[in-house]
């Protein structure tokens, strides 16, 4: 197997965490992002940075000046970047009303825009060499819009859209895009919930104040029972890292709990997708 450079955002905990070291594992060499390694993630990045085949780099992933410095020391280093792996992200929770536009920016800003600004600097040297692979971490509720998560979802369906556009766009050109949409997954980022900044309007949503106590009684429920594994996540990646150029499936779900849900809208959507091409003559790019 060829060694491949990989760049892996938010292994500070969770998918990021167990994905840089399943990947490293397997001889490739990683290069691992996160935030404030001198300071609150300072353990963190000095044990990933023990392991073979792993380098940590300090990276605020929405200020633009700071990614493409670290990308530059990676193609100072390599020459090239051979896999994208988007997985940070953050998640918010409670009535959307709450949130104000300056929270939705900031949502868009780490889900959506940030993982497109490491997009666009991959892309032309994975062109360059004819094969790359872009994964980007969605949910769930990329598909599907929750109550009480529609902020956080607005942002992973619009990294979904970007996603599945360009997957076609450059199949062509030797790079294939790949979205894993995990379910609900006990790691830290779902103990990190944002809130909005506006809860003066809380109170006038009274009559459905006690469905977010159900909701997480319901995802209790299924850690209970189905005691979901955040390494299915990594293994999700490390899987498409393995297959073959050109054979690699657009969605990938995991989640042992709701995730045949998730896969029975993406196989309706995937064919009624086929058709809107073929409607506008694009069915070229469907092969």
């Amino acid at each position: 197997m060829d060694k491949k450079v990989v760049l892996i955002t938010g292994t500070n905990s969770g998918f990021g965490w167990l994905t840089a070291h399943s990947v490293a594992a397997l001889g490739h060499k990683v290069y691992a992002t996160m935030r404030d390694i001198e300071g609150k993630n300072i353990e963190k990045a000095k044990a990933l940075e023990q392991i073979e085949n792993i380098t940590v780099l300090d990276v605020s992933l929405t200020d633009e000046q700071s990614v493409s410095y670290a990308f530059d020391k990676i193609i100072a280093a390599e020459g090239t970047i051979d896999v994208l792996v988007n997985n940070a992200g953050i998640s918010m929770f409670g009535v959307a009303e709450t949130a104000t536009p300056s929270d939705l920016q900031h949502m868009l800003d780490v889900n959506t825009i940030a993982p497109w600004r490491l997009m666009k600097l991959a892309l032309p040297f994975m062109r360059k060499q004819s094969e790359g692979l872009i994964i980007n971490v969605s949910s769930g509720w990329g598909r599907f819009s929750a109550p009480f998560s529609t902020v956080y979802a607005s942002s992973k369906f619009a990294l979904e859209g970007l996603s599945e556009g360009l997957h076609y766009e450059v199949r062509s050109s030797g790079v294939d895009v790949a979205i894993i949409q995990p379910g609900a997954f006990p790691t830290e980022m779902s103990q990190k919930l944002e809130v909005g900044s506006d809860p003066s309007v809380a109170d006038d949503y009274q009559a459905i104040a006690d469905l977010p106590n159900k909701m997480f009684g319901a995802i209790g429920e299924m850690f209970e029972k189905g005691k979901p594994n955040p390494q299915d996540v990594a293994d999700a990646v490390v899987k498409l890292i393995n297959t073959p150029q050109g054979k690699r499936p657009l969605r990938t779900v995991v989640d042992s709990s709701t995730g045949h849900i998730v896969e029975a809208a993406n196989e309706a959507i995937s064919s009624q997708y086929k058709n809107v091409l073929t409607a506008f003559g694009m069915h070229d790019l469907l092969v």
